[in-house]
Protein backbone atom coordinates (compact mmCIF):
# COMPACT_ATOMS: atom_id res chain seq x y z
CA UNK A 1 0.00 0.00 0.00
CA UNK A 2 1.66 3.54 -1.30
CA UNK A 3 -0.12 6.50 0.84
CA UNK A 4 -0.44 9.90 -1.21
CA UNK A 5 1.32 12.84 1.22
CA UNK A 6 -1.87 15.34 -0.03
CA UNK A 7 -4.65 12.57 1.33
CA UNK A 8 -2.63 12.17 4.71
CA UNK A 9 -2.87 15.75 4.77
CA UNK A 10 -6.85 15.93 5.62
CA UNK A 11 -6.48 14.28 8.56
CA UNK A 12 -4.70 17.54 10.14
CA UNK A 13 -7.77 18.98 9.85
CA UNK A 14 -10.68 16.07 10.97
CA UNK A 15 -11.54 15.74 14.39
CA UNK A 16 -10.92 11.87 16.17
CA UNK A 17 -14.18 11.01 15.06
CA UNK A 18 -13.32 12.14 11.38
CA UNK A 19 -10.05 10.04 10.93
CA UNK A 20 -11.61 7.25 12.23
CA UNK A 21 -14.13 7.74 9.69
CA UNK A 22 -11.61 8.44 7.14
CA UNK A 23 -9.55 4.86 7.88
CA UNK A 24 -13.18 3.09 8.02
CA UNK A 25 -14.18 4.27 4.31
CA UNK A 26 -11.21 4.35 2.96
CA UNK A 27 -9.52 0.85 4.59
CA UNK A 28 -12.59 -1.21 5.38
CA UNK A 29 -12.01 -4.45 6.92
CA UNK A 30 -7.86 -3.49 6.59
CA UNK A 31 -8.01 -0.43 9.81
CA UNK A 32 -7.69 -1.85 13.11
CA UNK A 33 -7.80 -0.42 16.83
CA UNK A 34 -5.30 -2.11 18.94
CA UNK A 35 -6.36 -1.67 22.55
CA UNK A 36 -5.09 -2.82 26.36
CA UNK A 37 -8.59 -0.95 27.15
CA UNK A 38 -7.56 2.06 29.42
CA UNK A 39 -9.54 5.04 28.41
CA UNK A 40 -7.75 6.23 25.71
CA UNK A 41 -8.72 3.05 23.48
CA UNK A 42 -12.14 2.87 25.36
CA UNK A 43 -12.83 6.26 23.69
CA UNK A 44 -11.96 5.33 20.18
CA UNK A 45 -14.01 1.99 20.42
CA UNK A 46 -16.90 4.28 21.84
CA UNK A 47 -16.77 6.65 18.50
CA UNK A 48 -15.97 3.35 16.49
CA UNK A 49 -19.39 2.00 17.78
CA UNK A 50 -21.83 4.58 18.07
CA UNK A 51 -20.89 5.78 14.73
CA UNK A 52 -21.03 2.08 13.46
CA UNK A 53 -17.72 2.49 11.84
CA UNK A 54 -17.63 -0.89 10.68
CA UNK A 55 -14.49 -0.97 8.59
CA UNK A 56 -12.77 -0.85 11.85
CA UNK A 57 -11.25 -3.77 13.63
CA UNK A 58 -11.06 -4.03 17.40
CA UNK A 59 -7.70 -5.88 18.93
CA UNK A 60 -5.93 -6.71 21.63
CA UNK A 61 -3.04 -8.71 22.27
CA UNK A 62 -4.23 -11.45 25.32
CA UNK A 63 -0.29 -12.14 26.69
CA UNK A 64 -1.81 -14.77 28.78
CA UNK A 65 -0.55 -13.13 31.64
CA UNK A 66 -3.30 -10.27 31.62
CA UNK A 67 -4.63 -9.15 35.06
CA UNK A 68 -7.82 -10.79 36.21
CA UNK A 69 -9.86 -7.78 35.63
CA UNK A 70 -8.95 -7.36 31.93
CA UNK A 71 -10.47 -10.59 30.69
CA UNK A 72 -13.25 -9.75 32.90
CA UNK A 73 -13.79 -5.86 31.12
CA UNK A 74 -13.40 -7.93 27.54
CA UNK A 75 -16.68 -9.43 27.77
CA UNK A 76 -18.50 -6.11 29.66
CA UNK A 77 -17.45 -4.67 26.82
CA UNK A 78 -18.50 -6.89 23.93
CA UNK A 79 -21.71 -7.64 25.76
CA UNK A 80 -22.42 -3.35 25.97
CA UNK A 81 -21.76 -2.75 22.57
CA UNK A 82 -22.77 -5.92 21.36
CA UNK A 83 -19.19 -6.53 19.52
CA UNK A 84 -16.62 -9.17 19.34
CA UNK A 85 -12.97 -7.66 19.54
CA UNK A 86 -10.53 -9.92 18.39
CA UNK A 87 -8.12 -11.64 20.54
CA UNK A 88 -4.64 -12.86 19.36
CA UNK A 89 -2.43 -15.35 21.61
CA UNK A 90 1.32 -15.98 21.46
CA UNK A 91 2.58 -19.41 19.87
CA UNK A 92 1.76 -21.97 22.49
CA UNK A 93 5.12 -23.67 21.61
CA UNK A 94 6.82 -20.86 21.93
CA UNK A 95 6.17 -19.97 25.09
CA UNK A 96 6.29 -23.72 26.56
CA UNK A 97 10.15 -23.08 24.96
CA UNK A 98 11.03 -20.01 26.68
CA UNK A 99 9.58 -20.90 29.92
CA UNK A 100 11.31 -24.60 30.02
CA UNK A 101 14.30 -22.56 28.97
CA UNK A 102 14.19 -19.21 31.08
CA UNK A 103 11.45 -20.42 33.87
CA UNK A 104 8.08 -18.53 33.90
CA UNK A 105 10.06 -15.29 36.05
CA UNK A 106 12.69 -14.76 33.34
CA UNK A 107 11.85 -10.73 33.28
CA UNK A 108 13.59 -10.55 36.47
CA UNK A 109 16.74 -11.71 35.51
CA UNK A 110 17.57 -9.18 32.79
CA UNK A 111 16.43 -6.24 30.72
CA UNK A 112 17.02 -8.54 27.64
CA UNK A 113 15.11 -11.44 28.97
CA UNK A 114 12.25 -9.05 29.63
CA UNK A 115 12.43 -7.59 26.23
CA UNK A 116 12.65 -11.40 25.25
CA UNK A 117 9.01 -12.47 27.13
CA UNK A 118 7.25 -9.23 25.91
CA UNK A 119 8.40 -10.13 22.46
CA UNK A 120 7.28 -13.41 22.21
CA UNK A 121 3.84 -13.14 24.57
CA UNK A 122 2.96 -9.21 22.61
CA UNK A 123 5.26 -8.38 19.78
CA UNK A 124 5.15 -11.34 17.70
CA UNK A 125 1.26 -11.65 17.68
CA UNK A 126 1.02 -7.94 17.15
CA UNK A 127 3.22 -8.35 14.17
CA UNK A 128 1.18 -11.49 12.73
CA UNK A 129 -2.07 -8.31 13.29
CA UNK A 130 -0.43 -6.27 10.99
CA UNK A 131 -0.01 -8.55 8.26
CA UNK A 132 -3.21 -8.05 7.77
CA UNK A 133 -3.72 -4.46 8.29
CA UNK A 134 -2.99 -1.24 5.99
CA UNK A 135 -4.14 1.18 8.81
CA UNK A 136 -2.86 0.85 12.57
CA UNK A 137 -4.59 2.87 14.72
CA UNK A 138 -3.77 3.54 17.84
CA UNK A 139 -4.01 4.95 21.19
CA UNK A 140 -1.03 7.13 22.21
CA UNK A 141 -0.70 10.22 23.23
CA UNK A 142 2.43 12.76 23.91
CA UNK A 143 1.51 13.13 27.76
CA UNK A 144 2.00 9.67 28.61
CA UNK A 145 5.47 9.41 29.15
CA UNK A 146 8.92 11.17 27.95
CA UNK A 147 9.53 8.84 25.05
CA UNK A 148 6.14 8.95 23.73
CA UNK A 149 6.75 13.25 23.84
CA UNK A 150 7.01 13.45 19.86
CA UNK A 151 4.26 11.20 18.90
CA UNK A 152 3.00 12.12 15.76
CA UNK A 153 -1.00 12.40 14.30
CA UNK A 154 0.38 9.82 11.79
CA UNK A 155 3.38 8.01 10.71
CA UNK A 156 4.53 5.49 7.72
CA UNK A 157 5.62 2.35 8.76
CA UNK A 158 7.75 0.25 6.28
CA UNK A 159 6.94 -3.53 7.46
CA UNK A 160 7.82 -6.66 4.73
CA UNK A 161 8.49 -4.55 1.84
CA UNK A 162 5.01 -2.67 2.25
CA UNK A 163 3.92 0.64 4.20
CA UNK A 164 1.83 0.81 6.92
CA UNK A 165 -0.25 3.95 8.39
CA UNK A 166 0.29 4.08 12.28
CA UNK A 167 -2.17 6.48 13.45
CA UNK A 168 -2.42 8.60 16.63
CA UNK A 169 -6.03 10.45 16.71
CA UNK A 170 -5.74 11.38 20.01
CA UNK A 171 -1.94 12.06 20.03
CA UNK A 172 -2.14 15.75 21.27
CA UNK A 173 -5.29 15.19 23.99
CA UNK A 174 -3.96 15.75 27.48
CA UNK A 175 -5.40 13.34 30.24
CA UNK A 176 -7.73 16.11 31.28
CA UNK A 177 -9.14 15.95 27.82
CA UNK A 178 -9.61 12.43 27.51
CA UNK A 179 -11.32 12.20 31.09
CA UNK A 180 -14.37 14.62 30.57
CA UNK A 181 -14.91 13.36 27.07
CA UNK A 182 -14.84 9.63 29.06
CA UNK A 183 -17.30 11.18 31.31
CA UNK A 184 -19.10 12.94 29.16
CA UNK A 185 -20.23 10.17 26.38
CA UNK A 186 -20.10 7.71 29.75
CA UNK A 187 -17.86 5.01 27.85
CA UNK A 188 -16.96 2.11 30.49
CA UNK A 189 -14.03 2.71 32.77
CA UNK A 190 -11.62 -0.41 33.04
CA UNK A 191 -11.91 -1.36 37.16
CA UNK A 192 -8.42 -1.28 37.42
CA UNK A 193 -8.07 2.67 37.07
CA UNK A 194 -10.12 2.78 40.37
CA UNK A 195 -7.07 0.23 41.99
CA UNK A 196 -4.41 3.25 40.80
CA UNK A 197 -3.58 1.41 37.45
CA UNK A 198 -2.50 4.15 35.13
CA UNK A 199 -2.18 1.38 32.09
CA UNK A 200 -2.86 -2.63 31.84
CA UNK A 201 -0.26 -5.06 30.98
CA UNK A 202 1.10 -8.72 32.60
CA UNK A 203 0.28 -9.56 36.02
CA UNK A 204 3.59 -9.01 38.03
CA UNK A 205 5.01 -6.51 35.38
CA UNK A 206 2.41 -3.70 35.75
CA UNK A 207 1.23 -2.52 39.46
CA UNK A 208 -0.59 0.48 40.67
CA UNK A 209 1.85 3.91 40.83
CA UNK A 210 1.88 6.22 43.85
CA UNK A 211 0.95 9.75 43.82
CA UNK A 212 2.85 12.00 41.60
CA UNK A 213 5.12 9.14 40.15
CA UNK A 214 5.48 8.94 35.80
CA UNK A 215 2.53 7.00 34.49
CA UNK A 216 4.80 4.40 33.38
CA UNK A 217 6.62 4.01 36.75
CA UNK A 218 4.37 0.87 37.25
CA UNK A 219 5.97 -0.98 34.69
CA UNK A 220 8.65 -3.23 35.72
CA UNK A 221 8.85 -1.50 38.63
CA UNK A 222 12.00 -3.29 39.62
CA UNK A 223 13.82 -1.24 36.88
CA UNK A 224 14.72 1.47 38.48
CA UNK A 225 16.78 5.28 38.27
CA UNK A 226 18.15 6.69 35.32
CA UNK A 227 18.38 3.62 32.91
CA UNK A 228 14.71 2.62 33.74
CA UNK A 229 14.35 6.58 32.30
CA UNK A 230 16.58 6.01 29.50
CA UNK A 231 15.45 2.83 28.37
CA UNK A 232 11.86 4.06 28.15
CA UNK A 233 9.72 1.26 29.56
CA UNK A 234 8.20 -0.35 26.49
CA UNK A 235 7.43 -3.45 25.71
CA UNK A 236 8.50 -3.01 22.32
CA UNK A 237 5.32 -2.80 20.37
CA UNK A 238 6.01 1.13 19.67
CA UNK A 239 9.36 1.33 19.22
CA UNK A 240 10.99 0.08 15.77
CA UNK A 241 13.92 -2.11 15.92
CA UNK A 242 16.88 0.52 15.85
CA UNK A 243 15.00 3.69 16.25
CA UNK A 244 12.44 4.97 18.01
CA UNK A 245 9.08 4.71 16.59
CA UNK A 246 7.54 7.11 18.50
Amino acid sequence: MQFQSHDLAALDGLDVDGRLKWASDRFPGRAGIGTSFQHNGMLLIDIRCRRNLTGLRIYTIDTERLLPETYDFIKTIEAQYGIRIEVHRPDPAEIRKMVDEHGLYLFFDSKEKQEYCCYLRKVKPHDRVLDGLDVWITGLRRVQSEHRQRVPLYEIIDRKGRQILKLNPLFDWTDERIEAEVKRRNVPVHPLYSQGFPSFGCVICTTPIRPGEDKRAGRWRWRTGRAAVDDKKECGLHIEKGADAD
